[in-house]
C-alpha cells in the first residue's frame, strides 16, 4: 500500500536537517500545514520502545577533568577536587 503524500512529506522533512520553517519555504507549503503532517506522522509511527535494546555496560574509570578556557582562548585542565580558589586565581591570571 503506497503512503498518502502527507507521510512521505512529513518522512522528507525528518530526513532533511532542516527547520520546519527551512523545509516549507523551500517547497512553499504553509508551515501549519507541515507541523500538523509532521505531528500526525509521528503520531501514527509504531512506537519505538519496542526496538530498544539494553546492553550490559562497563565503565572504566578515569580521573575526571574540567577544563576552563579563559576569554584569551587558554585552555586549563584540573582534577576534579582541585582548589577552587586556586583555579580562580590562575584563570584570572590567565585574564590579564
Amino acid at each position: 500500500m503506497e503512503k498518502p503524500e502527507w507521510a512521505r512529506i512529513a518522512e522528507a522533512f525528518e530526513a532533511s536537517g532542516q527547520t520546519q520553517r527551512e523545509f516549507a519555504l523551500a517547497r512553499g507549503m504553509w508551515l501549519s500545514t507541515l507541523q500538523s503532517w509532521v505531528y500526525r506522522h509521528r503520531r501514527s509511527a509504531p512506537s519505538q520502545a519496542e526496538a530498544v535494546r539494553l546492553l550490559p555496560v562497563q565503565v572504566a574509570t578515569s580521573p575526571a577533568v574540567l577544563e576552563v578556557v579563559a576569554a584569551g582562548g587558554a585552555r586549563v585542565r584540573f582534577a576534579v577536587g582541585t582548589d577552587v580558589a586556586y583555579v580562580a586565581r590562575l584563570v584570572a591570571a590567565l585574564g590579564r
